[in-house]
């Protein structure tokens, strides 16, 4: 059955089960950083406390970060009272960073490194030292369930938060798509606000992109039961990269109802980005010395080349009390993405001179993708311990097709790029490449003792794994069976009100290989990788600031060709890291964000024996956020905004050959919170990477890297009508 077949059947479905189902925190619609009161002057005042798992989690102090996450299946958890270490950025904080996309958002993370390109066509990441999204399934979470987030990139416009759980989360998200370990990247959705609202918010970038932003929040009923929140926007000009223009066009539509038992909701986005002379990713030729990034303004693809991306996203999710303690709950839903581009591919650097070869071609992607869900989540108690357990059943699936006709090549140079004719090339025929088919089910129970003081969460998932791979005349290639159990420990002692010391072990799934047709065994199939990951941390809430302290080791395996021409299981990579994350108020007026990584990466296994002990690919020895706001004592209202983002060196190759050289960007800004005729108003000015460094950014897992931002001015105003 075709996947949108099986996406129609799973909405179906789940409109059959709404009447006693419901989406596990649709009821939260407060809003966690308040959205309709965040550009009042005392905005900063707040310091609320979360209630429970059915409660959006408030916010601390300043509102950039809030108290706690969606964690799957596990739901809402306060972060005093999570096993695992998460950071939950507001609304508020994606609106005054001025980001456009979750990796603008996320590049404030120490945790997390962007190895997308600005100016490219495709967000993706390194979390703990490991890839996230570098696939063409999409691995970013949307409302704590996979297959729904936009497939290439998600805005920031739909979202009321931007998650990030650090670590494998197999069991509680079940396996990612494209099988990363590193952590989860959860979007939560700006839903209908207890207030009304109606908000323009006007956007200008160098050079020229200008945009506008509506964000309409309405609730109707005698009781307000039905609400209405729709966010659109459109933005297009020519980036602060030479020869580059970019037009991008957004409308997000959520609907819910709350009753008395019943809550459901409805998600619907689309969205289109068009790209001219997108950027690309490099990679080097073995041998070559990196050289020298060039300024993040050189625009090396050829202006003829461009990019379509068209994503369409539905959930359907609902929530049903039985009685006080047991509630059912249900997901259905999924997102379709077509994308077509005439551009570069991956350009080689072939010489220290940065001179390189490339060969464009016309590429088509069709991504389709569904997903369903059902739970009960029941909450007693056995004598002085109690439990809050949750069963659920998952099932995702997707279906890739492709199409490529290739050019011919092009030689250019990374630091002056050579114009070329524009090359006539034939629109390819797209054929299905591949399906997987992910379910599973898992059960988890929290046990509180001594008020909480004493939280034990154990879990299971058993996951099964299925997926095909197709030849060009639509036959089945290959095909991949199989599947995995799943456990989860967690413990949380609060020995003082204000200290939280915890523990996790948690597994990470990837899909097993198949051996590929160059080696001895080709066809032959392996099992899941499981990957294993120990933290132990420490959370101290001083007041109204929080930080955090985590150590952690992430194990994962892999296959790779041996010298004697048989795939196996024979490569493992390592990851240590102690971890310093902190955010909130400081003192009155003033708020840091941010913190320090240290990784300690080693591949401890593999085939090639040269590389045993080696460092892995794209991962430093440090990464350090700090990000400051400081309201002034002689404008109220006036707040000076900075930070800086710093990342050691790293390798581009397993053999540790090739290295990117360390880089700092410091960025400076401004906001002016005020009203104008009674409108609350907040004017922003950012400048991004201000003394214009010119910087590799980062590499991806198969040795790609991409120069960073130029210097690059925001600025935008919003205003509540």
């Amino acid at each position: 059955m075709p996947v949108a077949s099986r996406l129609t059947l799973a909405v179906r479905t789940a409109l059959m089960l709404a009447a006693a189902s419901t989406n596990a925190w649709a009821a939260t619609q407060a809003s966690t950083d308040d959205s309709a009161q965040s550009l009042t002057l005392d905005a900063t005042n707040v310091n609320a406390v979360y209630h429970g798992p059915t409660d959006l989690p408030e916010v601390l102090a300043g509102g950039q970060v809030a108290r706690g996450a969606r964690l799957g299946m596990l739901g809402n958890k306060d972060v005093m009272d999570t096993p695992f270490s998460v950071t939950s950025y507001t609304a508020k904080t994606l609106a005054d960073l001025q980001t456009v996309t979750v990796a603008d958002a996320l590049e404030r993370d120490p945790s997390v490194r962007s190895t997308g390109q600005t100016g490219g066509i495709v967000d993706s990441f390194f979390i703990r030292g490991f890839a996230i999204g570098e696939g063409n399934l999409g691995e970013l979470a949307y409302d704590g369930v996979y297959g729904v987030a936009p497939n290439y990139r998600a805005f920031t416009e739909y979202a009321e938060r931007v998650e990030v759980l650090k670590g494998p989360g197999a069991l509680m998200y079940g396996i990612s798509p494209n099988s990363g370990v590193g952590g989860v990247i959860n979007i939560v959705p700006k839903r209908p606000l207890d207030q009304d609202l109606t908000r323009f918010t006007g956007s200008y970038a160098s050079d020229s992109q200008v945009g506008g932003h509506l964000d309409i929040s309405r609730r109707f009923g005698d009781e307000n039961q039905f609400g209405v929140r729709f966010n659109g926007s459109l933005q297009g000009g020519d980036t602060a990269v030479d020869n580059q223009n970019r037009d991008v066009g957004i409308g997000a539509i959520a609907l819910d109802y709350r009753g008395e038992r019943l809550r459901l909701n409805l998600d619907y986005i689309s969205q289109k980005e068009s790209w001219e002379g997108a950027s690309r990713p490099f990679t080097i030729a073995p041998g070559v010395e990196v050289p020298s990034a060039p300024n993040g303004r050189t625009s090396l693809p050829q202006k003829w080349g461009w990019s379509d991306t068209k994503e369409q996203s539905a959930l359907l999710g609902g929530e049903y009390d039985l009685n006080d303690n047991l509630t059912v709950f249900v997901h259905a839903g999924g997102g379709k993405s077509d994308v077509k581009r005439m551009s570069d591919q991956v350009p080689r650097i072939l010489n220290d001179a940065g001179d390189t070869s490339n060969i464009p071609g016309y590429y088509k992607f069709n991504v389709d993708r569904s997903t369903a869900d059902v739970g009960l989540r029941g909450l007693f108690a056995t004598g002085p311990v109690t439990h809050t357990t949750t069963l659920m059943a998952t099932r995702y699936q997707d279906e890739l097709s492709r199409g490529i006709t290739n050019g011919t090549e092009i030689r250019s140079n990374i630091y002056h790029p050579v114009d070329t004719p524009k090359q006539s090339i034939n629109t390819p025929k797209v054929l299905r490449i591949s399906e997987s088919e992910l379910s599973g089910v898992a059960l988890t129970d929290t046990l509180g003792i001594l008020d909480d003081r004493i939280q034990l969460t154990l879990g299971v998932r058993r996951q099964d794994i299925e997926s095909r791979n197709y030849s060009a005349t639509g036959v089945v290639s290959s095909r991949y069976k199989d599947n995995a159990t799943t456990p989860l420990v967690g413990v949380v002692l609060k020995p003082w009100e204000d200290v939280s010391l915890y523990y996790n072990y948690v597994e990470g799934l990837s899909k097993g290989d198949i051996a590929p047709g160059t080696a001895a065994n080709a066809g032959e199939t392996f099992a899941p990788y499981e990957s294993k990951q120990h933290e132990l941390g420490v959370k101290y809430e001083h007041g109204t600031f929080v930080t955090t302290v985590a150590l952690f080791q992430i194990e994962k395996p892999s296959g790779e060709l041996g010298a004697n021409g048989v795939y196996s299981v024979q490569a493992e990579q390592r990851n240590r890291g102690l971890e310093l994350s902190m955010f909130g108020e400081v003192a009155p007026g003033t708020r840091l964000m941010g913190g320090v990584t240290f990784l300690d990466g080693e591949l401890t296994r593999s085939a090639t024996a040269a590389n045993r002990g080696n460092k892995p690919v794209g991962v430093p020895d440090i990464q350090a956020n700090l990000w400051a706001e400081w309201d002034t004592p002689w404008l109220e209202g006036f707040t000076l905004t900075g930070g800086a983002i710093y990342t050691d060196s790293q390798y581009v190759s397993q053999a540790n050959t090739q290295e990117l050289d360390s880089w700092t960007r410091i960025d400076a800004g401004a906001r002016y919170a005020t009203k104008i005729e009674g409108r609350p108003t907040t004017f922003r000015a950012t400048v991004q990477n201000v003394f214009d460094r010119e910087y590799w950014s980062g590499v991806a897992s198969y040795g790609a890297f991409s120069p960073g931002y130029p210097r690059t001015l925001q600025l935008s105003a919003t205003v509540d009508f």
